[in-house]
């Protein structure tokens, strides 16, 4: 929190501790956020592993679980227990942060560069956020809440592993303050032509 004060920042900070895969941890956090503020006007859903940089060498159940669970089941146990407080907004958000790898279009186009990518655990559970996403995005369109699935693109993450080399992509990952001016744009209203889409900073992907 010290180094966001730093740059900057003018409103006041605070921070809340939570476990996507404790049901009980988000609910605390729920709790909190209604105590002290009544409503909430941005949730975003970032939650995510891959399988690759799971400890040891784990069987395709304990991958698929895990994965599942942080990915897919711990971002629908947080939105759903956030979506009262958005709904107590005047103009809420929620973005779930998605990847192009989860474009069944990409994946099934030979002559997409989706096409030949791997991590297959990881594509499946971003799919799955993904309908998670579009079926709030048809319950909460008429109720003040805009749902969107943003792709930040390739930028520099643990998601991958902690080397160097995983981190930067090979040298082709970018900042991800590139991801947060998409981000901001969406909270600002400059994408709400795209509200319920599957958006990256140029555009919006095909499902």
């Amino acid at each position: 929190m010290e180094e966001i004060k730093a740059t900057g920042v003018k409103a006041s900070l605070s921070t809340i501790k939570i476990d996507v895969t404790n049901p009980d941890t988000i609910h605390a956090a729920a709790a909190k956020v209604e105590r002290e503020f009544g409503r909430l006007d941005v949730l975003i859903n970032n939650a995510g592993l891959a399988d690759t940089t799971l400890p040891g060498d784990p069987d395709l159940k304990t991958r698929l679980d895990t994965v599942l669970t942080t990915n897919v089941t711990g971002p629908a146990l947080v939105a759903d227990a956030f979506k009262p407080l958005l709904q107590k907004s005047k103009g809420a958000y929620s973005i779930y942060i998605s990847s192009a790898l989860a474009s069944l279009s990409g994946a099934t186009d030979i002559n997409s560069p989706l096409y030949h990518s791997a991590y297959t655990i990881y594509r499946l559970s971003k799919s799955a956020l993904n309908m998670w996403a579009i079926q709030e995005y048809k319950e909460l369109k008429d109720k003040g809440v805009k749902v969107f699935i943003l792709c930040p693109g390739l930028v520099r993450s643990n998601l991958r592993g902690k080397s160097e080399d995983m981190v930067s992509a090979g040298g082709r990952a970018s900042d991800p303050a590139v991801s947060g001016q998409t981000m901001l744009s969406i909270i600002q209203g400059k994408r709400d032509a795209d509200v319920g889409k599957f958006v990256h900073k140029d555009g919006v992907y095909e499902w």
